[in-house]
C-alpha cells in the first residue's frame, strides 16, 4: 500500500504553528503525515499526537513517522473527540493543533474506496471503513426529498432535485451499487448544455454524500471550540478548508471566538462580561502561490485560517 498526500499549504502551516521544540502539537488529520512528518521534524524534547480514523492512514503514517518514533503518539480517533484522546494520554493542555479537512490525496486516487468519479468503484466514501453507513446507504436508502436536501446544501449543486428524483426513479428498478453508476445517473439528469460548466458534473454530488457519509460539517464548530479550549495561551489552530461550507463554518466559528462584549451599544457599561478568547491571524484565508498550483492541482481550493488562544 502506497499512502500518498501531497500536504497543501505546507511552509504557510508549519510558519503559522509557529512551532517551538519542545512543545506538544496535534495534526488531528493525519493522513500520510505529510505536515506531521515536517513538525515532528522540528521538535526537540517536544510532542506529536497524530490523529485519523482511516486505518490505511495509521499504518502509512507510522513506517513515515519511524524516524521520530521517541517524539511521537499516533491515536486512530477522530478529531472531534480531541478532549477524551488527551485526556487518555494525560495530557492537559497542547501549544498547536493543524487541521487538513476533507479527502486526502489517497483517499481519492485508491479506487476501491469510492471517493472519486473518476474511478469505478463500489459505493463506499467511508473514511473509517468500520463505520456502519456508506454512500451505498446514502444513495439507496434516503428518501429523494431527503437526497435532495442533501446534495444542494452540501454540494451547492443546483441540480440537486433534478439528480435526486434522477436516483430514485434507478433505484426502484434495482439498487445503484457503484460510483459508475452513479456517474452515470447524474450525467443523465443534468442538461448537456449545464454540464459543460463548473468541472466535472459529477463533483458537487459525490462531495455532497461523502460529507453525509462521514458527518464532516456536523463536528466542526463544536471541534473548533474543544481545540481552543485545550490549547494553551498563545497556542495556535491552524484550518485548511476545501469547500465554502467548511470555511465559512470555520470563519464563523473564529469569528464567535475572538468577540467580546455583546452588549448593546447603548449600554454604558458591560454587563454581560465576555471575552475574546482567541485572536484571529488570518483576516483573509491563505491561499496557495502560483507555484503550489502548477505542482499540485488539488490545491486551487483550499483556505488556511489561522486562530491563537488568548
Amino acid at each position: 500500500m502506497n499512502f500518498h498526500h501531497v500536504p497543501v499549504l505546507f511552509e504557510e502551516c508549519l510558519n503559522g504553528l509557529a512551532i517551538r521544540e519542545n512543545g506538544i502539537y496535534v495534526d488531528g488529520t493525519l493522513g500520510g503525515a505529510g505536515h506531521s512528518s515536517a513538525i515532528a521534524q522540528r521538535l526537540r524534547g517536544g510532542r506529536l499526537i497524530g490523529i485519523d480514523r482511516d486505518a490505511n492512514a495509521i499504518e502509512a503514517a507510522s513506517k513515515r513517522l519511524e524516524p521520530y518514533a521517541d517524539r511521537v503518539t499516533i491515536v486512530k480517533n477522530n478529531f472531534s473527540n480531541i478532549k477524551q484522546v488527551l485526556s487518555d494520554l494525560q495530557i492537559d493542555k497542547i501549544d498547536g493543533a493543524l487541521l487538513d479537512l476533507g479527502v486526502s490525496s489517497h483517499q481519492l486516487d485508491e479506487p476501491e474506496r469510492g471517493f472519486s468519479y473518476m474511478h469505478d468503484a463500489p459505493l463506499d466514501m467511508r473514511m473509517d471503513r468500520q463505520a456502519q453507513k456508506s454512500a451505498y446507504d446514502v444513495v439507496n436508502g434516503y428518501s429523494e426529498e431527503e437526497l435532495a436536501r442533501i446534495i444542494r446544501t452540501y454540494g451547492e449543486e443546483n441540480w440537486a432535485k433534478r439528480i435526486a428524483a434522477f436516483i430514485a426513479k434507478r433505484r426502484a428498478m434495482n439498487p445503484v451499487r457503484t460510483t459508475g453508476e452513479l456517474v452515470g445517473i447524474i450525467k443523465d439528469a443534468i442538461p448537456a448544455g449545464a454540464r459543460q460548466e463548473g468541472g466535472h458534473p459529477a463533483k458537487r454530488t459525490f462531495q455532497a454524500i461523502r460529507i453525509e457519509v462521514n458527518g464532516e460539517l456536523e463536528i466542526l464548530k463544536d471541534a473548533v471550540n474543544d481545540f481552543t479550549e485545550v490549547l494553551k495561551p498563545g497556542g495556535r489552530l491552524c484550518i485548511i478548508t476545501f469547500h465554502s461550507l467548511e470555511d465559512r463554518i470555520i470563519k464563523d466559528a473564529f469569528s464567535a471566538l475572538a468577540q467580546g462584549c455583546t452588549c448593546p451599544r447603548e449600554f454604558p457599561v458591560c454587563v454581560c462580561g465576555k471575552q475574546p478568547k482567541v485572536k484571529i491571524i488570518t483576516r483573509k484565508p491563505i491561499v496557495a502561490s502560483q507555484q503550489e498550483l502548477d505542482e499540485n492541482t488539488r490545491a486551487k481550493s483550499a483556505k488556511l485560517r489561522i486562530a491563537e488562544v488568548l
